[in-house]
């Protein structure tokens, strides 16, 4: 690790203005990024004595090996400022306050001539009305079960909904009346939209209304004798109570509030926020974090930060509460006011209810704290066992905190493609999982016709092509002559942009470029012949100081370079387990690419050979016409009608797919069996 005093600037050249600044490693590598209202006492307390910073700052100012700042004019420009970077660049030693799963929303997709309700993740759309999130997506589906009763809404997806439109026939959710069934006409549009506003409006919190009206019609049912309908509505009204027994009123005053409280210990913090809309909780979620400090209310303000970030509008409720203010009230209280349009109340509750609330969600993080404490114990010593082991039985020179792994895949030498996962401090880095298309690894039977594939090859391509993008980012391209296929990207695509400039920043986008940083270990699938051909690439590349070694499935021996003989490790060894844990994930990932193209290349149909015919017009006629077969049967007039396709490419493809249909397809005397001309 660097010394701190080595890269640390004058404090002179250090503004007092607020600003964003950026520690590196020594590949160059953004590892933490932080804001301050006056850049110079900021960074000078990273650089006194290291024995009196935190365990975790220590760390990180010893891992760095240089620093730099971009002055800004408000505090509320460094928030915003540094929320983009931490999301641009992943610093490992910033304090993530999320786990690594979207939570579920309900949602009602209103831009569409049907509205449908369903689950979603993830970013969200235009168009659709979001209640939640919810802690599980089978608390969402219980809630919409029992709405369905009275609200009708659609439910099925697009293809479902086509099918049932053009077979006439609803789907069992029609039958048993969970669904108005507009597939079918039973309802118009516009009786379908005021359905699903009515369900919208009932997530919203006003549900007194949709109750009343239930049970008056309930009471006229009866006083005309109909008391089967009484019955149904009876059922329909027990539904919507049952549903509200779910989201209990926690605020009479009808509030949108956002509650958060904190558990923490000297290393780790808990962070639970309920959330509530109309008074009512509609979900709930939580983490667990480790802590960069001991200062509560610099927590706060990164995890307000983090939490709304990449949130629209209508998640920044009105209200805010927390357990203590951020160091930068005012700044934080502006930028949330900022994302929502309005003005909101960041504030920390005194009396009441609310207060109430807080204590509560307290509760639930501490109990999440002492809940995770007590799985995280075991985790921790066997992931730095793992680690310890591997750098004890393989001979290296530090822990492996770096691992990548590669496995090739195909059947008999078609759609060979590779896989490379990432493992950083035990822990699987998906972002940075790349894979690859494999072009050069088929050997040629004497007719000229592809024979077998080779493993080796293959494996020797995948490290040459992944190794030699580390040296062009790394040292710049203009110093290195590098192939056209090893300049494709995981996908096989040729990336954008100008040439590039020497160091593991691109000046033309100003990320990070993706193989810019080295592994401690390579892994790879296969026994002595595919380490064999992995040590040729990292050599013929000039690459020494990278730890190569094998995983064979059989007997799940170690095989290292240069060795006669494997590595045992004992069945019970954490390192053997991390190393199966990597090659299991690379096999995974590069099979579920290997499927993914070979259901693209058995499903890409005839259009493919069609001349003219790229891949925006495949689909559009696909999309227009539903599939090859209504295509086959559609005249040239009617193919023109789709967009982009001329008179004379509609002819072609009239005319190709004739020529496939009736090569594929002969016509057969029922009687003899002769083929008839």
């Amino acid at each position: 690790m660097a010394d701190p005093s080595t890269y640390r600037p004058k404090p002179g050249e250090i503004p007092v203005d607020p600003g964003v600044y950026r520690f590196r490693d020594k590949d160059g590598r953004v590892i933490y990024v932080g804001k301050a209202k006056s850049l110079r006492p900021r960074l000078s307390s990273y650089f006194q004595d290291i024995a009196a910073l935190h365990p975790r700052t220590a760390t990180m100012v010893r891992t760095g090996a240089s620093v730099e700042w971009t002055v800004v004019a408000t505090e509320v420009e460094a928030l915003q400022l540094e929320y983009s970077w931490i999301k641009e660049f992943d610093p490992r030693f910033n304090v993530k306050y999320r786990d690594d799963k979207s939570y579920p929303f309900l949602a009602v997709t209103l831009a569409d001539d049907f509205p449908r309700a369903q689950v979603l993740r993830g970013v969200k759309r235009k168009g659709t009305r979001y209640f939640g999130p919810f802690s599980h997506a089978w608390a969402i589906r219980e809630t919409l079960d029992l709405l369905l009763r009275v609200f009708p809404v659609r439910t099925c997806s697009s293809g479902v909904f086509k099918r049932a439109s053009a077979s006439g026939r609803p789907c069992l959710l029609g039958y048993i009346d969970k669904c108005s069934a507009p597939c079918v006409g039973r309802v118009t549009p516009a009786e379908h939209r005021a359905i699903a506003e009515d369900f919208c409006d009932f997530m919203a919190g006003n549900t007194t209304k949709f109750v009343k009206r239930i049970e008056r019609r309930m009471r006229d049912a009866s006083s005309a004798l109909e008391f089967e309908l009484a019955a149904r509505l009876r059922d329909d009204i027990g539904a919507l109570n049952k549903a509200l027994e779910k989201s209990a009123v926690v605020l009479g005053d009808a509030t949108d509030a956002d509650v958060f409280a904190l558990a923490d210990d000297e290393l780790e913090a808990a962070v639970q926020v309920f959330h509530v809309r109309g008074g009512r909780i509609r979900g709930q979620r939580g983490w667990v974090v480790e802590k960069e400090s001991e200062d509560v209310p610099e927590l706060v303000g990164h995890l307000l930060q983090q939490v709304y970030g990449d949130q629209g509008s209508d998640a920044v409720p009105l209200e805010v509460l927390v357990p203590v203010l951020p160091t930068e009230r005012d700044a934080a209280q502006a930028w949330l006011s900022g994302l929502r349009g309005a003005q909101v109340d960041l504030r920390v509750p005194q009396r009441g209810d609310k207060r109430a609330l807080m204590e509560t969600v307290r509760r639930n993080a501490e109990h999440s704290l002492t809940r995770h404490k007590v799985q995280r114990a075991g985790d921790l010593t066997a992931r730095s066992l793992a680690l310890a082991e591997l750098q004890e039985a393989l001979e290296l020179d530090e822990a492996p905190l770096r691992i990548e792994c590669y496995d090739v895949s195909h059947v008999q030498g078609t759609n060979v493609v590779a896989s490379m996962v990432v493992f950083e401090d035990g822990l699987v880095r998906k972002a940075e999982y790349r894979r690859f298309i494999v072009r050069g690894a088929l050997t040629q039977g004497p007719d000229g016709q592809p024979a077998t594939i080779d493993d080796t090859a293959a494996m020797h391509e995948v490290l040459t092509r992944r190794f030699t993008r580390y040296l062009s980012d790394r040292d710049g391209a203009s110093d290195l002559e590098i192939p056209d296929h090893t300049d494709a990207d995981d996908e096989g695509r040729v990336p954008s942009g100008g040439p590039r400039s020497s160091g593991p920043i691109d000046e033309v986008t100003g990320r990070p470029r993706r193989f810019a940083y080295p592994p401690n270990l390579v892994v790879v699938d296969g026994g002595l012949p595919q380490v064999n051909a992995a040590r040729a690439a990292l050599t013929g590349l000039g690459i020494d100081d990278v730890a190569l070694v094998g995983l064979a499935k059989r007997l799940e021996e170690v095989w290292v370079p240069g060795q006669d003989f494997p590595v045992i490790l004992p069945r019970t060894s954490e390192g053997l387990y991390l190393l199966q844990r990597v090659r299991d994930e690379a096999h995974r990932f590069a099979i579920t690419f290997h499927r993914q193209r070979r259901s693209t290349s058995m499903t890409a149909s005839v259009l493919d050979g069609i001349p003219g015919l790229g891949e925006t017009r495949r689909k559009a006629l696909l999309r227009h016409f539903g599939s090859v077969k209504k295509l086959r049967a559609a005249s040239v007039e009617e193919i023109v009608e789709v967009a982009g396709i001329g008179p004379a490419l509609a002819a072609t493809v009239s005319a190709r797919l004739g020529q496939d249909a009736s090569a594929a397809v002969p016509a057969v005397n029922l009687t003899t069996g002769e083929v008839l001309e």
